[in-house]
């Protein structure tokens, strides 16, 4: 069970907002290299200086219950570890890494099938950003969430994580094969329902930088 994923929805009840994505994108090899936001987003802001990103797993960069890229995404694969490299880059899966991965073998079977470093972390998301900024701080790559960008094909987990810790999102809608689950169900309907006044739909909070 995800207790902080339970807990941390209500703050949907006070602020839809927080899980609407910056960035969305149908797949993962849809994404920008060097990451990149529309311009009606950012509005008069600058485009961000992004110098970590965070990848979720299961039908983001992989199938579900897979611990391997998926094979049409090596390229994008290949093209985001050269622009994002070594620590910069940190998978953050739900699964892999938490105290639910007995003696963390997932982990360490993902991270050699993958090259990147998975988090090990006690808190599932949305409620584990403390200790993704940690591991950014102590590698020497940002303090600053506003320099981070969050990967997820999840908005009550990755897209809420990002807007609650202050970093950039992008939302991966339809992921390796478009789940049918309610809960993904429900996400998209509330994604439609926020933003389906084109003149004036709601937006994520900005971070600020």
């Amino acid at each position: 069970m995800n207790v902080s994923a339970t807990l941390n929805v209500f703050r949907l009840l006070v602020n839809q907002q927080l899980c609407l994505p910056h960035l969305t994108i149908s797949s993962f090899d849809k994404i920008p290299i060097p990451l990149a936001f529309p311009s009606s987003m950012i509005q008069a802001q600058r485009q961000p200086r992004i110098k970590a990103i965070v990848l979720d797993k299961d039908n983001c960069f992989a199938k579900a219950h897979d611990d391997k890229v998926w094979p049409d995404y090596n390229d994008t694969w290949d093209k985001l570890r050269a622009q994002y490299p070594d620590a910069s880059l940190l998978i953050v899966s739900n699964s892999a890494g938490t105290n639910d991965d007995k003696n963390h073998e997932q982990a360490k079977a993902l991270e050699e099938r993958t090259g990147v470093k998975v988090l090990r972390h006690t808190t599932k998301k949305p409620g584990c950003h403390t200790e993704i900024m940690q591991y950014f701080l102590e590698n020497n790559i940002t303090k600053n969430a506003e320099e981070v960008v969050i990967v997820g094909d999840r908005l009550f987990t990755d897209v809420l994580m990002a807007n609650m810790m202050g970093a950039w999102s992008v939302w991966i809608r339809d992921g390796v094969v478009r789940s049918e689950s309610l809960i993904c169900q429900i996400e998209r309907a509330a994604y439609d329902k926020l933003t389906q006044n084109t003149n004036n739909p709601m937006l994520p909070p900005l971070p600020k930088y």
